[in-house]
């Protein structure tokens, strides 16, 4: 009777370590597939922001998880970026420097394009690197509102409007602009503009007059805007990598949180199926001004 109890207990302990074993195998997989890496040691994470900034909430949410990891020492933010609507670009530009209050430093690393939004987030970094041949700058902010009115008087449309107030339908595009309604859509702008370049003399560390001599729109190269000290240094994502290690104590070349890899439709019909797909900045509102945000674009 004693041995079969002895059995049951064996084979009871070897199936809990089984499914203890099973299970652990499972949670370092998911480690790895998404944190890019084992939850343990110290890493440097690297994320990507690319494209038109329309949104802010995926790569807030991932940089707060880096903050909040204790194995990831630094961050380098890869933008690949012409810019974007104003408010998810201040959300990610917020969201790092929350990530460098928090004692960990922050490198930006500016790819092909990193203009006007995306060199607006970049500011909020330690150190920024770009290549040579960048294109970055075009601090600056756009709306555009179309009037269509002598197209609508061509086809027979007759545009109707009801409103409660005197600029309740600013940008109409089915007539002209008022001098009065063009005053508060500019000094809306303005507004805009000057918190771009505070941002931009912030991070820099430069005086608001210093930026406001570039700060017109002009594209400039990588190796111009090392010039006007819009960046720190000439170098690609190695260098950056590099360089957030050596501030955050860690050897020059450190394990890596490789950035998540987003699953995006679109991508999949342009490479896997070869579908011509628009421009995206084709896809962007551009109906009356009440409905249309504001673009730090290039």
């Amino acid at each position: 009777m004693g041995s079969r109890r002895r059995t049951v207990f064996i084979a009871l302990g070897v199936t809990v370590g089984v499914i203890g074993l099973f299970f652990l195998t499972v949670w370092v997989l998911i480690s790895v597939l998404e944190g890019g890496g084992l939850p343990v040691g110290q890493k440097v994470a690297v994320v990507e922001l690319q494209g038109i900034i329309v949104q802010a909430e995926p790569i807030v949410r991932e940089l707060n998880e880096h903050r909040d990891n204790p194995s990831v020492r630094a961050v380098v933010i890869r933008v690949n970026s012409p810019g974007g609507v104003v408010a998810p670009t201040q959300e990610i530009y917020s969201a790092i420097q929350r990530l460098r209050k928090s004692g960990k430093p922050v490198v930006a690393s500016l790819g092909s394009v990193a203009a006007s939004g995306g060199y607006y987030v970049a500011t909020a970094a330690d150190r920024i690197y770009a290549n040579p041949g960048t294109l970055t700058g075009s601090i600056g902010v756009i709306m555009q509102v179309a009037n269509v009115e002598g197209l609508l008087k061509k086809v027979g449309v007759d545009f109707v409007v009801i409103k409660s107030g005197q600029y309740k339908d600013i940008g109409n595009f089915a007539r002209p602009m008022t001098p009065e309604e063009r005053r508060i859509l500019q000094a809306l702008l303005d507004d805009v503009y000057n918190q771009f370049v505070d941002a931009v003399a912030r991070g820099r560390k430069l005086d608001k007059a210093t930026v406001e001599s570039f700060a017109d729109g002009r594209v400039v190269s990588g190796q111009q805007a090392k010039e006007l000290k819009m960046i720190d240094a000439l170098g690609g994502l190695d260098e950056a990598i590099e360089g957030a290690a050596t501030l955050a104590g860690l050897p020059p070349r450190p394990r890596l949180i490789l950035p998540r890899k987003r699953f995006s439709l679109s991508d999949f019909l342009k490479d896997q199926l070869g579908l011509p797909l628009p421009d995206a900045r084709q896809l962007l509102p551009g109906f009356p001004a009440f409905k249309t945000p504001l673009y730090l674009m290039d």
